[in-house]
């Protein structure tokens, strides 16, 4: 087995391919397979070969060091786009390449994460909290991150441009609005509960000089929602707190067509609202769109 990885670490340390920007894909599923003997995790008959051992855990760190500066110069060179006001194309690109590799077969999980989001998270670089977190009040649901590729699927279907404001409603870190407002021309607000995740939300985007994404520490059910005319939904809440909003959301509508684009088990309650068309079918794990009737 240890000649059997020599050989594999040699292969991978020939292949230039490995090298080429638009190889994401393949080195992220590099990166899996050595982080597996990166921390320890290496063959039985290699433990009992000291040199060996040291050798190939040398050559695995390099290896591991020289695919994420790839990646790491990849992702400088999308923000500095960003940061410029073009970065828009390059990350639609790199969301059709992913997708067309899910449609060859790359088969994903609804609520798992991929590489798109491992480009996405070096892109944004959004910091973790600096302060402990305040806490989730009653029927609020834990953040999760919206996979990259809903995101951008959400952006298309329900077709955000200049004319629109896009209103996350718990919008965590702010992923969902400041992608939306790279690759779109809405304008985009998060209303996030937790004060620390709005922080770093408001940072990222200053950072990256995204004027149209802001965002708002408060209760959804008490904020202005006056200027929406698309409104996103992971899940945030549930019970009586997703009753409110949804009651919200109903009378904003009674003065204007909006848009909801949901995902996760409240997409069931909000296929029920009768004020509400889905457009086409819907699946839990899948983002779905619905429009005022």
């Amino acid at each position: 087995m240890s000649r059997a990885l020599q050989d594999i670490i040699s292969e991978l340390e020939q292949d230039r391919s490995l090298s080429e920007p638009d190889r994401l894909r393949e080195r992220s599923e590099v990166l899996d397979s050595l982080e597996t003997w990166r921390h320890g995790s290496l063959p039985h008959d290699v433990h009992a070969e000291a040199a060996v051992e040291a050798g190939l855990r040398h050559r695995i760190e390099a290896l591991c060091a020289a695919l994420e500066s790839i990646d790491g110069q990849l992702c400088r060179s999308i923000r500095q786009d960003i940061r410029n006001g073009s970065g828009a194309h390059r990350l639609l690109e790199w969301a059709r390449a992913a997708a067309v590799g899910r449609d060859a077969g790359a088969e994903v999980r609804g609520d798992s994460y991929d590489h798109l989001d491992e480009l996405i998270s070096g892109v944004l670089q959004i910091d973790e909290p600096e302060v402990p977190l305040a806490g989730l009040a009653a029927e609020m649901v834990f953040y999760q991150p919206t996979p990259a590729r809903h995101i951008f699927d959400m952006a298309a279907r329900t077709a955000l441009d200049e004319r629109d404001v896009l209103i996350d409603l718990g919008s965590g870190l702010g992923q969902v609005p400041l992608l939306a407002a790279i690759c779109t021309g809405a304008r985009c607000i998060g209303i996030e509960w937790e004060a620390a995740y709005v922080e770093c939300a408001r940072r990222c985007a200053h950072a990256l000089n995204l004027d149209r994404a802001t965002f708002v520490q408060g209760d959804v059910r008490e904020a202005d929602l006056s200027a929406g005319t698309a409104f996103y939904l992971y899940t945030p809440f549930k019970g009586t707190m997703l009753r409110e909003v949804l009651d919200r959301l109903k009378a904003e509508a009674a003065g204007r067509e909006i848009r909801i684009c949901t995902l996760g088990p409240c997409t069931a309650t909000v296929a029920q609202e009768k004020w509400l068309q889905v457009a086409g079918s819907w699946e839990i794990h899948r983002p779905a769109v619905f429009r005022s009737a």
